[in-house]
């Protein structure tokens, strides 16, 4: 299979809630895929299926052979230790030797500038240092697919940038992982991604190129997506 990964008619449901609803979906190596939609559109189910933490009720879910994945959740955990054994535990519990997996965090943590940080409790950082130590233990896995669920919603403006800017510095690198994330921020979602996939009730109403998506023509191809845009939609 050349795709990372595929859904083909997936559909996924919680007590008979009906969240995502015949889903199809390839990501290839390299994509940066952005997923928006209203709250509740089911943005943050799709990353869990994508990454195999939930399992389509009915459709097919097909992952290439010994993918490595990572995923940055929109209020991340940190564990109560120190912040270099945080980042290095993600890198280790995927079978590399202590000594290489702090090496790795080590290095995760000068690139998000934070090793100044590497002894100091991860549950005493602030929420922007929390989120580029999340990042940074995402790095340290060298992983082909990122994913990420609103990565930057609950910080302030300098904290927001420092992150977005960063991971863009990391997207810029020639072993990039191809990265899926779900955001409100339309700004973020142009400069980070080259596609687009819009949510609604749980379907996908548009999946387009980024300049397609934003361009003019969606009022006629995809108007329930022009209308979100566009701050209108109900």
């Amino acid at each position: 299979m050349s795709a990372l990964i595929r859904l083909r008619e997936a559909h996924l449901a919680y007590d008979d809630q009906e969240v995502l609803r015949r889903v199809d979906f390839d990501l290839q190596a390299g994509e940066r895929v952005a997923l928006i939609g209203p709250n509740g559109c089911g943005k943050s189910s799709l990353l869990r299926l994508i990454h195999g933490l939930l399992a389509p009720c009915t459709g097919q879910r097909q992952v290439r052979a010994n993918l490595r994945q990572a995923m940055v959740f929109q209020r991340p955990h940190m564990l109560n230790t120190q912040v270099l054994r945080h980042v290095a535990l993600g890198p280790w519990l995927a079978g590399n030797g202590w000594r290489d997996a702090k090496d790795r965090a080590l290095q995760a943590l000068d690139h998000v500038g934070l090793s100044h940080l590497a002894r100091q409790s991860a549950r005493t950082l602030s929420g922007g240092q929390q989120q580029r130590v999340a990042l940074a233990r995402a790095w340290a896995m060298r992983p082909e697919l990122l994913l990420l669920d609103e990565p930057t919603s609950n910080l302030d403006p300098r904290a927001k940038h420092d992150v977005e800017q960063w991971l863009g510095q990391w997207l810029a690198q020639n072993d990039a992982p191809a990265l899926v994330f779900a955001s409100h921020n339309l700004g973020q979602v142009k400069r980070l991604a080259t596609r687009v996939v819009y949510l609604e009730s749980g379907q996908v109403l548009a999946d387009l190129p980024v300049k397609d998506f934003f361009a003019g023509a969606l009022q006629q191809t995809h108007p329930q997506a022009h209308l979100f845009v566009r701050g209108e939609s109900p």
